[in-house]
C-alpha cells in the first residue's frame, strides 16, 4: 500500500512539473504567464483517417500554425444512447495525442452540439460533456496536466438562435457556463457567437472577417474561432472558392486590430465518410477550399501565402501582445497601426478601399498599399509582406488513370437486386405499425431509408375510381420513391434549401385492396437553426388519393390509416458490402442490369500504383452508397448536376467583401463526380468495390484515378524569389515565362504591356527543367530592364509542366 501511495504521489508530481498554466487578459491568451499569438487550424478527425492525421498535422505545423482545433462529434461517438464508439477515425484520444506529438496546442470544441454540416445530436448534454472531459483528464491531455489542450468550448453558435427561445434560452446558456465551470479542467472555456456569454466564458467571433469584433468583457482577448477559408458544398450547388489574397487580408486585419487568436475553419476540410454529411444536402466532399485540400495535398497558393503570413506574425509576437498601440486614419479607408515596445516597433498599413490603391507616407518613406490589402513592416521600415502580392506558386492538379490495370474495361462487375422487396412493395409488411404518419427521425438516424406502407380498399362502385386519379404526397424527405400495387410509379426529390415538396402523379387503382408503398430517403438531417431538432423529416402528410370526373373532385386522406414501417434495406442491414457477410456469395455474374433502381454492384480492382491520393470516378451512376474493402466512402450522387449559372470565366477579384457565391466554379457539371478513397482503405493486391445504386446507373464507366500536381505556376513580385516545385516530381517543361506585366491566370498567362529584355523562357528552362524544384530571383539584373509604367508592379510568372 505504501509503495502504491508513493507511486501515485510521484505521478502527480511528474504531471505537476509539466503542467502549463493557461489564462488570459484583455490582450491575449497567456501560457505560463506569457502572452501568445495563437494561429490555429481546424482538422476534424472523423473527416480524415488515422493514417492521414500525422501528415495533416505536420503540414499544419510546417504551415506556421501552433494549434489545431477540432470539434468533438457527439453523434459519431454516441450513435445510440449509452453506446459509445471511439475506435478508428473516431479515436479522439489518439488524435489529440498526435497533435501533442507534433508539439502543437489543441483547442477542443466539445460543444457537444457542433453544427459543422454534420448530422445532429442534442440531448443529455451534461453526460456527454462530462464523459469527454473525464477521458481527457484520464490521459492528462489538458494543459493544466501537461497536455496540449489550452482551450475548450461549450455550446456552439447558440447566440445566433437564442432569441427564438426567449428567457429559456438565456437560462440554458447560464446553465451551460455553470456546468462547464464545474468540470474544473484548468484551462479557459470559450463560447463562440455568444455576445452575452456569462463569466468566466470567453465569447468569440465566427465569420469571414472578425477584425471589428469586440469581446463582451474587457478582460477577454479578441478570439476568432472560425475564419471560413471557403464554404461547404451542397448537392446541386457550385464549388465555392475564396482567394488566398482575401483570406490573408482578413487575417492581417484581425491582428492589426488587436486580435490574439484566430482559427481557420477549415485548415483541412476532408470527407464526409459514411452517412455523416448533414445539412441536409451537404456533399460527401468537405473540401472547403481549405489550405490543405480534401485529399491532404497543399492547396497552393493559399497554403504557402498564409504560411508566409503566419511566420511573420509569430515573429512579431512580443510586439503585438505587449506593445503600445498607435492608430492613424489616413483617409479614404486607409489605416495605419503601430505596435511599439523597447525601441522596437512593427507596422500595419491597411487599405480597405475596394478599387483604389493607396500611398502611405510614414517617417518620410512612401509605401504602396494595393486596394483591399494590408502591408506589414515588421520593423516599420521594410515591407516584408502584403496580402495582395502573392509570391507563391499555384498548383493545378491532374487526375491520372489507374496504371495498375486498364480501367474501366478491366473491372468485371457482378450484381444482385435488393431482395425481400415483395414484403414491402406487395405485402406491406413492416417492423411496426401505427394509425398515423410518423416523422422519419423516429428511426434515430440508423438509416437513410424508411418504408411507409398502407393499403386502401376501394369498392367497385366507389366514385373515386375514375380515369383521372392521382396520388398526392406532402414530403419533407428529401427523396421519395412511390410504388402502387408493387409497381414503381415515380420519384421526386427536393432542392437545397427547399425541402418541403408535393409529389403528385397519375395512378390507377383496382377495385378491392390496393397496396401503397412509399420509400423515403434522407440526405443528412437538419443540423442548424432555431429548434432544428423538431424540423420534420420524411413524409409529413397528408397522403391523399384524388379522383376527378368532370367538375367533381373526390379526395381520400390516408394520413390516419394504419401505416406500417420498415427501417433500412436488406442489403444494408446485412452489410453485404463486407466480404464476411453471410450473403456475400449471393452475387450474379451474368446479364448485368443497367439503370435499374435498388441494385447492388460489386467488382475487384488492383491498388493504384505509387503514393498519390486516390479518387473514384463515379461518372454514369445515379445516387447511392459506396464501399471499398468494407469502408464507406460516403454517399454518391453524380447525376445531380450543378446549376448552370453563377460562374465567371474571369479570374476572381479578391477585392471587396467575400460571400459564399462570389467566386463559384463548376457550373453545369456533376455536383460531385470524384470521391476520395483514402490509401489506408486500399490493400496491396486485389481490392473490392461495392455500390448500392438507389436511382439506377451504369457502373461500367466507374474507374479509379490518382491525383498529382500537373501544372505549377510560379509567381514572384520584383526583388522576391520565385520558388517552383513539382512536389516530388521533376519539372519536365516550361510552357511560359515572363518578367514584367503579366496577365491571365495559371494555365492561360500572356504578356502584357511590358517585359524584361532578356529571354525569360530560356533562363527558366536552364534553371529549372529536370529538377524537382528551383529558385530564381525576380529582378531586372536577371531578366533585363522592363520598360513598365510606374503604376505596374512587375512580376515573374512561370508555368511549368510536372
Amino acid at each position: 500500500m505504501n509503495y502504491l501511495f508513493f507511486l501515485g504521489s510521484l505521478l502527480i508530481l511528474i504531471c505537476s512539473a509539466f503542467a502549463i498554466e493557461v489564462s488570459h487578459d484583455g490582450r491575449a491568451i497567456t501560457i505560463d504567464g506569457q502572452r501568445k499569438i495563437i494561429i490555429s487550424g481546424s482538422i476534424h478527425y472523423p473527416r480524415s483517417t488515422v493514417e492521414m492525421w500525422p501528415d495533416l498535422i505536420k503540414k499544419a505545423k510546417d504551415g506556421g500554425l501552433n494549434a489545431i482545433e477540432t470539434y468533438v462529434f457527439w453523434n459519431a461517438h454516441e450513435p445510440l444512447r449509452r453506446q459509445y464508439d471511439f475506435s478508428g477515425n473516431n479515436d479522439l484520444i489518439r488524435f489529440i495525442q498526435t497533435v501533442k506529438d507534433e508539439g502543437l496546442y489543441a483547442i477542443l470544441r466539445i460543444g457537444p452540439y457542433v453544427c459543422a454540416e454534420w448530422n445532429y445530436g442534442y440531448n443529455e448534454m451534461q453526460n456527454f460533456t462530462s464523459l469527454i472531459v473525464d477521458m481527457m483528464k484520464k490521459e492528462s491531455l489538458f494543459a493544466s496536466q501537461g497536455g496540449p489542450i489550452i482551450l475548450a468550448q461549450i455550446e456552439n453558435e447558440y447566440g445566433n438562435v437564442i432569441s427564438s427561445y426567449g428567457d429559456v434560452g438565456k437560462a440554458y446558456i447560464n446553465w451551460c457556463a455553470s456546468m462547464a465551470k464545474s468540470l474544473d479542467i484548468g484551462v479557459p472555456w470559450i463560447m463562440c457567437q455568444e455576445d452575452d456569454a456569462p463569466e468566466p466564458m470567453l465569447n468569440t467571433c465566427n465569420g469571414y472577417y472578425c477584425d471589428q469584433f469586440t469581446p463582451n468583457n474587457p478582460n477577454t482577448p479578441k478570439i476568432w474561432t472560425e475564419n471560413w477559408t471557403g464554404w461547404f458544398k451542397n448537392w446541386g450547388g457550385l464549388d465555392p472558392k475564396r482567394t488566398a489574397e482575401d483570406v490573408a487580408f482578413a487575417v492581417a486585419r484581425f491582428y492589426q486590430n488587436g486580435g490574439s487568436l484566430q482559427n481557420y475553419y477549415m485548415y483541412h476540410g476532408g470527407t464526409n465518410f459514411g452517412r455523416t454529411a448533414g445539412g441536409p444536402y451537404i456533399t460527401t466532399t468537405y473540401d472547403y477550399d481549405a489550405p490543405l485540400n480534401e485529399y491532404g495535398s497543399l492547396n497552393q497558393p493559399k497554403y504557402g501565402h498564409l504560411t508566409q503570413l503566419h511566420n511573420i506574425l509569430r515573429s512579431m509576437e512580443r510586439t503585438l501582445t505587449y506593445g503600445n498601440v498607435t492608430s492613424t486614419d489616413y483617409g479614404n479607408s486607409v489605416y495605419g497601426t503601430v505596435y511599439s515596445i523597447d525601441n522596437t516597433s512593427s507596422c500595419f498599413f491597411g487599405n480597405t478601399n475596394v478599387t483604389s490603391d493607396a500611398t502611405v507616407n510614414y517617417q518620410g518613406v512612401d509605401y504602396n498599399v494595393p486596394a483591399w490589402s494590408v502591408s506589414i513592416l515588421s520593423d516599420c521600415k521594410t515591407e516584408v509582406y502584403n496580402t495582395a502580392r502573392v509570391n507563391i506558386q499555384t498548383n493545378l492538379m491532374v487526375k491520372e488513370s489507374n496504371q495498375a490495370e486498364d480501367e474501366p474495361a478491366s473491372l468485371k462487375w457482378s450484381w444482385r437486386p435488393e431482395i425481400n422487396l415483395e414484403q414491402t412493395l406487395v405485402q406491406g409488411k413492416g417492423q411496426v405499425s401505427t394509425g398515423m404518419i410518423v416523422d422519419q427521425k423516429v428511426t434515430n438516424d440508423v438509416s437513410d431509408y424508411l418504408w411507409y406502407m398502407t393499403s386502401l380498399n376501394v369498392d367497385k362502385d366507389d366514385p373515386i375510381l375514375t380515369d383521372d386519379m392521382s396520388i398526392r404526397v406532402n414530403a419533407t424527405g428529401h427523396i421519395l420513391h412511390a410504388y402502387v400495387n408493387g409497381e414503381y410509379l415515380d420519384s421526386q426529390w427536393a432542392t437545397y434549401g427547399i425541402f418541403n415538396f408535393v409529389f403528385e402523379k397519375k395512378v390507377k387503382l383496382n377495385p378491392g385492396k390496393n397496396q401503397i408503398t412509399l420509400l423515403s430517403a434522407t440526405v443528412g438531417l437538419q443540423n442548424y437553426g432555431p429548434k432544428f431538432d423538431v424540423v420534420q423529416s420524411g413524409i409529413s402528410g397528408p397522403v391523399e388519393i384524388i379522383g376527378r370526373k368532370g367538375d367533381e373532385t373526390i379526395i381520400k386522406d390516408l394520413s390516419l390509416h394504419k401505416w406500417s414501417y420498415k427501417t433500412g434495406l436488406h442489403g444494408l442491414d446485412n452489410k453485404i458490402y463486407n466480404s464476411d457477410s453471410k450473403f456475400s456469395a449471393q452475387w450474379n455474374s451474368d446479364n448485368l442490369p443497367l439503370n435499374k433502381m435498388l441494385t447492388w454492384y460489386k467488382t475487384t480492382f488492383k491498388a493504384p500504383l505509387g503514393e498519390d491520393p486516390v479518387a473514384l470516378d463515379m461518372q454514369g451512376l445515379g445516387k447511392g452508397l459506396a464501399w471499398v474493402n468494407g469502408n464507406s466512402i460516403g454517399r454518391y450522387w453524380p447525376s445531380y448536376m450543378a446549376q448552370e449559372d453563377g460562374c465567371s470565366t474571369e479570374a476572381c477579384d479578391y477585392r471587396g467583401s467575400y460571400y459564399s457565391s462570389k467566386c463559384d466554379t463548376n457550373c453545369g457539371q456533376p455536383t460531385q463526380r470524384w470521391y476520395h478513397v483514402p490509401r489506408s482503405f486500399i490493400q496491396d493486391g486485389v481490392n473490392e468495390l461495392v455500390l448500392f445504386e438507389e436511382f439506377g446507373g451504369n457502373p461500367t464507366l466507374v474507374n479509379f484515378q490518382t491525383l498529382r500536381v500537373g501544372t505549377a505556376c510560379g509567381s514572384a513580385y520584383e526583388n522576391k524569389d520565385m520558388e517552383l516545385s513539382c512536389q516530388g516530381r521533376p519539372i519536365s517543361a516550361i510552357k511560359f515565362a515572363s518578367f514584367g506585366d503579366v496577365q491571365g491566370t495559371c494555365g492561360s498567362y500572356y504578356k502584357g504591356t511590358c517585359a524584361g529584355q532578356n529571354d525569360a523562357l530560356s533562363i527558366i528552362q536552364n534553371a529549372c527543367v529536370g529538377k524537382e524544384s528551383c529558385t530564381v530571383s525576380a529582378s531586372e539584373s536577371t531578366f533585363g530592364a522592363a520598360d513598365c509604367a510606374e503604376d505596374i508592379s512587375k512580376r515573374l510568372i512561370v508555368e511549368a509542366v510536372c
